[in-house]
């Protein structure tokens, strides 16, 4: 398919306190009249949080609110998310609102780690409530590394589970940079995940890093959008986030179709040197992607769309 690029939809530049810079990760909401936008921003220690704002959903360049609190509070000392919270995907399930987000912390050898929580809201995503204190997917026997960034879809009576996982973390001239693929998980209830460590995507070359799922069922077969990038010269250099996509008929056995993706960097502009983090969602005739532009989001976030 062939994405129309639309415009930048908004960029965070010290708001407030808390949002000092960076629209990273764009999870969407789709609700009757608007989508509800929810990404992580940086306050000025470069802790994350997770911020919202209010689109207009027949023009997702028109801001209708930007929310001036994050919509989830900070966790407690210790925890898996203590220094930071990164939306990842938004479902409507049991008549509430589930969020799946990444937390994170501070490491001493690498530079942080990351797994998989879940919160909750009653008030239609205008906040969240932790369901549990800890993660619900993080390191095992199989997986030792990194977990983030969750797409997840209810399929055929089942939950269904697509996540980024690390691979190894790999000395990168003298820093250590990680690695991830894309794999999957299934789940009853949404909230306990079976997991093999089976990996869906295969890179293209070892130090190659894919992430950040988007998935629909459309057309009788699963449909992924997700970005990838080089471990070398990756921070808006020749390595940088660029999109691929990918099909699948079972959710777990998928093909690289990353020439099929329409969408390619700008000439100039918010996204001329990265395109990041994709996320998809459908509305009436239409697919709409949003995603993050240069510098992981530090230049704000925008959409494409293409008609059906």
């Amino acid at each position: 398919m062939k994405w129309e690029k639309q415009e930048l939809i908004f960029k965070p530049d010290n708001q407030f306190p808390w949002m000092k810079s960076h629209a990273q990760v764009p999870t969407v909401l789709v609700l009757d009249d608007m989508f509800r936008i929810y990404f992580a921003t940086r306050d000025a220690n470069q802790l994350s949080h997770i911020a919202c704002i209010d689109v207009d959903i027949n023009n997702p360049a028109k801001v209708l609110k930007v929310h001036d609190k994050p919509v989830l509070e900070r966790s407690k000392l210790g925890a898996f998310d203590e220094d930071g919270t990164v939306p990842s995907c938004v479902m409507h399930k049991d008549n509430k609102i589930f969020l799946y987000y990444n937390g994170w912390n501070k490491k001493v050898t690498t530079p942080y780690h990351n797994a998989i929580g879940v919160a909750v809201s009653e008030d239609n995503g205008a906040t969240f409530a932790r369901m549990y204190d800890g993660p619900i997917i993080d390191r095992t026997i199989l997986e030792p590394y990194m977990h983030v960034s969750p797409s997840v879809i209810k399929h055929d009576g089942e939950y269904k589970m697509w996540y980024v996982s690390g691979t190894e973390w790999s000395m990168i001239n003298n820093k250590p940079e990680p690695i991830y693929v894309i794999r999957y998980a299934e789940s009853k209830d949404g909230i306990n995940w079976k997991r093999d460590g089976h990996s869906c995507l295969p890179q293209s070359y070892p130090q190659e890093a894919i992430a950040t799922p988007s998935v629909l069922f459309e057309d009788g077969r699963f449909k992924m959008w997700y970005c990838f990038r080089d471990s070398i010269d990756f921070r808006d250099g020749k390595g940088s986030y660029r999109m691929g996509y990918a099909e699948s008929h079972d959710g777990k056995t998928w093909e690289r179709l990353d020439h099929l993706t329409g969408l390619t960097y700008s000439a100039e502009g918010w996204d001329s040197k990265m395109q990041a983090y994709p996320y998809v969602v459908r509305h009436k005739d239409k697919l709409y992607m949003f995603y993050s532009g240069n510098g992981f989001g530090s230049e704000g976030i925008g959409y494409a769309s293409v008609n059906l």
